[in-house]
């Protein structure tokens, strides 16, 4: 079944951080997460058997950072086919191993702005993404996330590059609210759910964010907003980071993610999963919770 189709019949659950993940095994700040997909790809394939094993059927590839301009900054931008092609075919592995789970490949923003507050153009914004999308697509991929956003004319552009790759390919796009509801370039939920429904996108949502609270207004503006045929999704942080010691530790526990998720699903939220500070035990939480 599609995607699609089973969202008609049932609330499905996302996966959670990757990045924390990552780092309570070694990596370290400033490290290329992607480079791991290649270098240590059983660690990452564990990551993902613990996600789809907590009930996870949304499993996320490990390519936030595989644009081309996100690698350079760590000198990798010439294995960007490789390690994005890579880190989707790990996720294919974990996701063949459990019936009904979907890989997402990962798309996060490129680290540039468009025109006329940055030098990206709508054309240069889609070539970018569409190189590492068609190494997702190569992997073997069900669908792309578009991820962490902020600027509607990123978004547009990494929507058109899947496009013009893999025409019948789902798209799910989800923003960063984290100002007064808004997204850093000034974004409202609803105005998300309108523009990019108008694109054909028909799943859309909101992730990362300020916690759980923020996003319970996030999801009911979303909710209110959405056309006919929209599915929503949402990937709140695991609460907000406090400074222990010399690190940040995310406090919002997994019954506290468990009881946002049985929130989401009555006011119709359609995925829940979770974002930064998030472990596979929060995603089990929110599994039992929609039960």
């Amino acid at each position: 079944m599609s995607i699609y189709e089973v969202l008609e019949k049932t609330v499905l659950v996302s996966d959670g951080a990757m990045g924390t993940m990552l780092q309570t095994r070694g990596l370290t700040d400033g490290g290329a997460p992607e480079l791991w997909n290649v270098d240590r790809p059983e660690e990452i394939e564990a990551i993902l058997e613990e996600y789809a094993s907590a009930g996870a059927r949304l499993i996320t590839t490990n390519t936030f950072g595989g644009t081309r301009g996100r690698l350079a900054m760590h000198g990798l931008e010439s294995r960007l086919f490789d390690l994005n092609k890579a880190g989707a075919e790990i996720a294919r592995k974990v996701a063949d191993r459990h019936p009904g789970t979907y890989v997402m490949g990962d798309v996060g923003p490129s680290g540039d702005l468009m025109e006329p507050m940055g030098t990206m153009t709508p054309e240069s914004a889609k070539e970018l993404f569409a190189e590492q999308i068609g190494a997702l697509v190569a992997g073997g991929v069900d669908a792309i996330l578009i991820e962490t956003m902020s600027d509607l004319g990123e978004v547009e552009a990494a929507v058109r590059a899947v496009q013009s790759i893999a025409e019948d390919m789902p798209i799910i796009a989800t923003l960063s609210f984290d100002t007064n509801l808004r997204t850093m370039m000034g974004v409202k939920p609803a105005q998300a759910v309108q523009f990019l429904s108008s694109l054909g996108v028909r799943i859309i949502g909101a992730n990362c964010g300020r916690g759980m609270d923020e996003m319970r207004l996030i999801a009911v503006q979303m909710v209110e907003g959405r056309q006919e045929g929209v599915f929503i999704i949402t990937q709140s942080n695991a609460g907000l980071p406090v400074l222990v010691g010399d690190e940040f530790i995310y406090q919002g526990s997994p019954e506290e993610m468990a009881e946002f998720a049985q929130e989401m699903k009555m006011l119709g939220v359609n995925i829940v999963g979770s974002c930064c500070g998030s472990s596979p035990a929060h995603t089990a939480a929110i599994t039992a919770a929609l039960a």
